[in-house]
């Protein structure tokens, strides 16, 4: 038989679960072991799953150390993320990191270095990447059907969405709505351009409705962003705008588009109160003509079990599981997530300094 993927768990909270889940579901893996700073939780949730001959430890250095482990889901929260994800590719481990990569941009280089002194994979979750329409959005972008894109914005957001816990503790969440949903839609808007290098920043970041008990009942120990607006120009001409909102006075912050030299794309965001699908525009000049054509979703169809919709988030832990058997590359690398991370970072400076911001990448 061959030697299964032996995986570890640092940090049991809320997402761990989902983690969890589909390495269980997964023949060629064993949950191998758990960490959580709260003592007696990592027993309390590997005995959930009934994994009781798997270890539990208070601090993921102990698990590292006593438990021979291929590869660790880092579950913990924002401000630790990186201290555990550098401990872990130092003892040897691939590390698949929860979002956001880190809180500070230097941070997310420190762990791109650690991985490269290890060569030991880091990768990031950002499981929309598996999205199948998202996918096609992407690929007819790279193709270069758009010419040259000198304009994205993101769209979206929540009427009312504020989580509760360690979310909206700043201490440990580190960024509020930015780190919980809006670094999502900075990489769907940047993935397919790969990435240009933001150059600055200017944002405004607000806690109107997280701070108000009547639109949320901890409003006294609210302390971080519900909404975030920013300009961000990039590298080779092009200007981001990003908006996300936990919670305002509207069904949409708008649509996601992507304007090109030759064409452009309009995702228009549905309403997460109907459960409206998003559409998603094409479009171009054709012989002198306008042309506007809808991106019809194609799903995967089997004729016997019908439309074939992938689970994107156990697609993601999958894919970290595969590229550890293959020895290949990580799935959505560090060295891709750092300019997220250096967005985010650029939002939150320049929220807090009131002021447009410069981003200087550190080396990694």
């Amino acid at each position: 038989m061959a030697k299964k993927i032996r995986i570890g768990v640092i940090g049991t909270g809320g997402i761990a679960h989902a983690h969890l889940n589909p390495y269980l579901s997964f023949e060629d893996v064993e949950v191998a072991g758990a960490c959580d700073i709260v003592p007696g939780k990592a027993r309390e949730f590997l005995d959930q799953y009934n994994l009781k001959n798997a270890p539990a430890f208070d601090n993921c250095r102990d698990l590292l150390k006593n438990v021979e482990l291929d590869g660790v889901s880092v579950c913990t929260y924002n401000t630790t993320h990186a201290e555990c994800s550098i401990a872990a590719l130092e003892a040897g481990v691939h590390v698949l990191c929860e979002k956001p990569m880190s809180f500070t941009l230097q941070e997310a280089a420190d762990m791109v270095k650690a991985s490269r002194k290890a060569k030991k994979m880091l990768t990031i979750g950002f499981q929309p990447r598996y999205d199948y329409m998202r996918r096609k959005i992407d690929g007819i972008i790279e193709s270069g059907a758009l010419g040259k894109v000198y304009y994205i914005q993101s769209g979206g957001g929540r009427r009312r969405g504020i989580p509760e816990g360690t979310f909206v503790d700043a201490a440990k969440a580190g960024y509020g709505c930015l780190g919980d949903i809006g670094c999502y839609s900075i990489d769907e808007c940047l993935h397919a351009v790969h990435y240009p290098k933001p150059l600055t920043v200017s944002a405004i970041a607000t806690d109107y409705f997280g701070k108000n008990p009547k639109y949320w009942p901890h409003a006294d120990s609210f302390n971080v962003d519900d909404f975030s607006v920013a300009l961000v120009r990039m590298e080779g001409d092009c200007t981001f705008v990003f908006k996300q909102s936990w919670a305002m006075h509207a069904d949409s912050l708008g649509d996601t588009l992507w304007l090109g030299t030759e064409g452009a794309i309009k995702v228009v965001q549905g309403f997460n109160e109907h459960h409206t699908p998003s559409r998603y525009m094409y479009y171009t000049d054709v012989n002198g003509m306008h042309i506007d054509s809808v991106i019809e979703p194609s799903y995967p169809f089997n004729a016997y079990a019908g439309m074939v919709v992938k689970d994107v988030f156990a697609a993601k832990i999958r894919g970290f599981v595969d590229a550890i058997k293959s020895g290949g590359p990580a799935p959505i690398p560090g060295e891709e997530i750092i300019y997220n991370q250096a967005i985010c970072d650029g939002i939150y400076r320049s929220s807090k300094l009131k002021k447009e911001v410069e981003i200087v990448m550190p080396a990694f």
